[in-house]
C-alpha cells in the first residue's frame, strides 16, 4: 500500500475580492445623478407652469387705403415684463369677415405695433374685419384679445348733373362753366362698431348736432369706437368745373361737416 505524502509545493490561492461594495457604490451614484437632474428638471417645469403668459390689452388698428391694398396698423399694450422676462414673440392676425381671408406676423415682443395688409374693398362697399393679438412662449400660447373694425368706400360712379340743373345749382359766378367731375370726399374711411347702439341713442337725443369733433378724424364720445375711431361715416360730393374751379354740389351746401372737409380738400387740391 501506498503512503500518502503531503506535497511538495502547497499553492494557496490569495482571496476574490468582494464586489457587492462596488455595485452598491456605483447604484447609489447612479442614484444620487438620476434625483439631482430630476430635481433640476422638476424645478424647471415647475417654473415653467408657473409663468403666466401675458394677455395683449387695448388692441387698436388705424386703416388706410394704399393703392389696391387696406394698410393696416395694429398697436396693442403689454403689461410689465415678469421675472421670467418678455413672451418670445407676438402673434398679430387680421382678416376680414369669418377670417377666410387673412394676414399672420410673429412680432419681437418688445414691439408694440406692426403692419400687414388686406385687399381693399371696391367702391361702394364696406369690409368689416378684425385684429388679434396673442402673446407667445415656447409653444404656449395666451388668451387673444382681437377688436372689429370697418372700413367703407363711397360709390365711385357719381352721376354728373345735367347741364339744366348744374347751371341751377352753381353759383352765378360759374355760370359759364359745366361741371367736368363729381368727387366724393373722403375716398374711403374707417369706421368702429357702434357696441350698443351709444352713437345712435346721442343722434337721437342731438337731432340737430354733429357729431364730429374733428372731420373725418375724432367725434363725440359717445360715437367712438375701440380703435378710437368714429362710428359713423358722412362723405360729400364735390364738383370739379371745366375752367378747374371747385365748388360743392347741392347735397353739400350748407353743411359744417362739408364744409370743413371742402376746404381741406381744396388745399390738398390747390398744393
Amino acid at each position: 500500500m501506498r503512503r500518502w505524502e503531503p506535497p511538495s509545493e502547497l499553492v494557496i490561492e490569495p482571496p476574490k475580492p468582494r464586489r457587492w461594495p462596488f455595485v452598491v457604490l456605483l447604484l447609489a451614484v447612479i442614484g444620487v445623478a438620476v434625483a439631482g437632474l430630476w430635481m433640476i428638471e422638476r424645478r424647471q417645469h415647475a417654473a415653467f407652469r408657473a409663468y403666466v403668459l401675458p394677455v395683449a390689452s387695448d388692441v387698436r388698428s388705424a386703416l388706410t387705403g394704399v393703392g389696391d391694398s387696406l394698410e393696416v396698423v395694429v398697436s396693442w399694450g403689454l403689461p410689465p415684463a415678469p421675472e421670467a422676462g418678455l413672451p418670445d414673440s407676438v402673434r398679430v392676425e387680421v382678416g376680414l369677415g369669418d377670417g377666410r381671408e387673412s394676414q399672420i406676423k410673429l412680432s419681437s415682443s418688445s414691439q408694440r405695433s406692426d403692419t400687414l395688409h388686406l385687399p381693399i374693398p371696391p367702391s361702394g362697399q364696406t369690409a368689416s374685419g378684425y385684429s388679434c393679438v396673442t402673446t407667445i412662449q415656447a409653444a404656449r400660447l395666451s388668451r387673444e384679445t382681437c377688436t372689429p373694425w370697418q372700413y367703407v368706400r363711397p360709390s365711385a360712379s357719381v352721376p354728373v348733373p345735367s347741364a339744366d340743373s348744374a347751371a341751377r345749382r352753381r353759383p352765378k359766378a360759374a355760370a359759364a362753366a359745366s361741371v367736368a367731375q363729381i368727387v366724393v370726399q373722403p375716398d374711403g374711411q374707417q369706421v368702429d362698431p357702434d357696441r350698443g347702439g351709444r352713437c345712435a341713442a346721442w343722434q337721437r337725443a342731438h337731432p340737430d348736432a354733429s357729431v364730429w369733433v374733428e372731420v373725418n378724424r375724432k367725434a363725440v364720445p359717445e360715437c367712438t369706437g375701440a380703435n378710437g375711431q368714429p362710428t359713423v361715416a358722412k362723405f360729400c360730393a364735390f364738383a370739379i368745373l371745366t375752367d378747374g374751379r371747385r365748388v360743392k354740389t347741392a347735397t353739400s351746401t350748407n353743411d359744417e361737416y362739408c364744409e370743413r372737409l371742402f376746404q381741406a380738400w381744396s388745399r390738398e387740391r390747390v398744393a
